[in-house]
């Protein structure tokens, strides 16, 4: 059976865009307009202490409008897509309580995924047999454990990149824990090209040469903001757990706290990083058949 999910109506609108779109301004102003609350759908605003590299709303922009699904959790903890969408879930029926609509803003195109499909009940994450897979897979190469996943279940390897590693664990994991006709992570039924979304979805995009100059402007902001210092406080006070520790930005900064990189280096390399993900980000917005995309 699949995990509870939000019941996404007409008082429910979502925006999203590639990093560096201009979501969060054109989210204030529609809230403003809408009498919503914003809820947050960025994977890396979860975390406390990471506000300069997720790009968070500003004080003076989060006392524009309510904002929600910031700051949840430290940077060492494990934040699932399941535990989003539990804590959006509750959220929605809060706004709801008080007659105010709700709108969605951010970039992680799985949070948008599970708010369509929902996920299904997967076991929890047992942490010695996934070291136990990270140390195998860094010893022999993801792509031999992905021919694996291949011979057990061809439908889930058919969906996971070859290099994929980190999905490749979580779905033999489950197979290990939960056997091998386990439901896929989401929903599975039907064809996902088809599937709908039950409110309206907003795409913001640019011609890709504004929105690369758009990133290398960002990324220039950050460093000029402080991440480095950021991070390194972060890690001080909370300690930065593995999936924290590779979002864009951070992953660079804590190379440069290393030594293993110059400042220079850090900034190049999360330019690239921010390129190639919004590359992603746009390949996954294309899937979502229904989604009305807005010309920057």
């Amino acid at each position: 059976m699949p995990s509870s999910k939000p019941e996404l109506a007409s008082d429910c609108i979502i925006l999203t865009g590639p990093t560096a779109s201009g979501k969060t301004a054109l989210g204030i102003r529609i809230a403003q307009r809408l009498n919503a609350d914003i809820l947050s759908a960025d994977s890396v605003a979860v975390y406390k202490g990471l506000d300069i590299g997720a790009a968070k709303p500003t004080l003076e922009e989060q006392a524009q409008v309510t904002h929600h699904l910031l700051d949840l959790v430290d940077p060492g903890s494990l934040f699932t897509a399941s535990d989003w969408l539990r804590a959006a879930t509750h959220t929605i029926k809060n706004c709801r309580a008080r007659g105010r609509r709700v709108l969605f803003v951010g970039g992680t195109p799985l949070y948008l995924r599970c708010l369509r499909d929902g996920l299904d009940d997967s076991p929890a994450i047992d942490l010695e047999l996934r070291n136990s897979l990270t140390y195998q897979i860094k010893q022999s190469g993801p792509e031999s454990f992905h021919k694996k996943l291949g011979l057990l279940r061809p439908d889930i390897a058919a969906t996971i990149h070859p290099n994929d590693t980190k999905r490749i664990i979580r779905a033999l994991e489950i197979i290990q824990v939960s056997g091998v006709d386990h439901k896929r992570s989401w929903n599975s039924a039907g064809n996902p090209e088809k599937r709908l979304f039950p409110c309206p979805i907003l795409v913001i995009d640019h011609p890709r040469k504004v929105l690369n100059s758009r990133i290398n402007q960002r990324v220039e902001t950050m460093f000029e903001s402080g991440i480095l210092e950021e991070t390194e406080a972060a890690e001080e006070q909370y300690g930065i757990g593995k999936t924290a520790a590779q979002a864009v930005g951070y992953k660079e900064s804590l190379a440069f706290i290393r030594g293993e990189i110059t400042k220079q280096e850090a900034i190049t390399k999360t330019k690239q990083r921010t390129r190639q993900l919004a590359k992603r980000q746009r390949t996954w917005f294309r899937s979502f058949s229904d989604a009305v995309w807005l010309s920057g």
